[in-house]
């Protein structure tokens, strides 16, 4: 038998639980799904399954020991006839719970267990068995290089900014700039020597009159 849970039982007794769950057991056979309470479910799953595992197995022996539980022997049929073969190639697994709304009246978490009755395909199983192998063998993803790419892309921007600024970093409008200046000032020294020479040529023709007027005077 499944290994009995810590705390209360079900019923207010041990046969009482026995019954409960053999009475939900009948009817998850009978009709293929059931709604009760999450508690029940939970308690039902391992015996349902374990009873599945008896009717694969389809001898006499098993069929008598399902017969302890459900006494039922339209079910027992069933069971053994038709849901066997169908869950035959699945391993383990032949119960499904749904968890659903709260019942009204005394709020108890509802849930829905039923038989699952597809058919069971190995290749699938293989490849989901790979991808988690898979997973587990790439490890963990390191989050220490996508910080530094995005720590290290706001700078970028900024020099391609200030490489794209020619008027502070070309080197050719340094020296554009430069020539510029030197012609400024050679022009300004050019006008200060065209100042210091005009006096220069007010002078000459004062000096010419002197000289003729000293000419004119000797006889």
């Amino acid at each position: 038998m499944p290994t009995p849970t810590k705390g209360p039982r079900l019923g207010g007794g041990p046969a009482h639980e026995r019954l409960l769950l053999a009475n939900l057991a009948t009817s998850l056979f009978e009709h293929d799904r059931i709604t009760t309470t999450q508690a029940k479910a939970k308690r039902l799953r391992p015996l349902a399954e374990r009873l599945i595992t008896f009717a694969k197995r389809g001898d006499l022996h098993a069929r008598r020991r399902v017969m302890t539980v459900i006494r039922d022997k339209g079910v027992v049929h069933r069971l053994f006839i038709e849901i066997a073969p169908d869950v035959a190639a699945r391993p383990g697994g032949y119960t499904r719970i749904t968890k659903i709304g709260p019942r009204k009246g005394d709020n108890a978490p509802m849930a829905v267990i039923e038989l699952i009755r597809e058919p069971f395909s190995p290749k699938q199983e293989t490849v989901k068995e790979a991808e988690a192998a898979a997973k587990r063998s790439a490890g963990p993803v390191v989050a220490e290089p996508a910080a530094a790419d995005s720590a290290a892309s706001p700078a970028e921007p900024a020099l391609e900014s200030a490489a794209s600024e020619p008027s502070t970093m070309d080197p050719d409008t340094l020296v554009g700039g430069a020539v510029a200046e030197d012609a400024d000032d050679e022009m300004a020294a050019e006008g200060t020597g065209e100042a210091a020479a005009a006096p220069g040529e007010s002078d000459a023709p004062a000096e010419a009159d002197d000289e003729g007027k000293a000419t004119s005077a000797e006889p």
